[in-house]
């Protein structure tokens, strides 16, 4: 025999609704943006930065591994002129600049860490 009070107490717990259910989704979605999110939104802010600035005899590494030369960079242009060997040159998509080599980094960089030390 099942008494009344093993019965009702079974029944008890199935309504409302609990924010403290909600809370560890929140952490885990705050952690997330802080992690991966935010992150991300820098290096792709950066990213569009860098392929928007590309001038003529910048030293350039594509997406595809390959190095050139900026021959031809036209403002408001989506590609680039790049010269890989002596007489070859292709046409890229501005996006497939992965990133700027040479002489013209090392001179951004030096005036970053000159205007720190001041």
């Amino acid at each position: 025999m099942i008494s009344s009070a093993f019965a009702q107490s079974a029944a008890g717990g199935a309504g409302g609704f609990s924010l403290q259910g909600l809370l560890p989704f929140i952490l885990i979605f705050i952690i997330f943006y802080f992690l991966l999110i935010r992150p991300q939104q820098k290096r792709v802010k950066q990213h569009k930065l860098m392929v928007e600035s590309l001038t003529r005899g910048n030293k350039v590494l594509t997406a595809g591994g390959i190095l050139g030369v900026v021959t031809k960079a036209i403002d408001g242009s989506e590609t680039v002129s790049v010269e890989i060997a002596s007489g070859v040159t292709v046409e890229l998509a501005r996006q497939m600049i992965s990133e700027v080599r040479g002489d013209q980094k090392l001179k951004s960089e030096e005036k970053k860490s000159s205007s720190k030390k001041k």
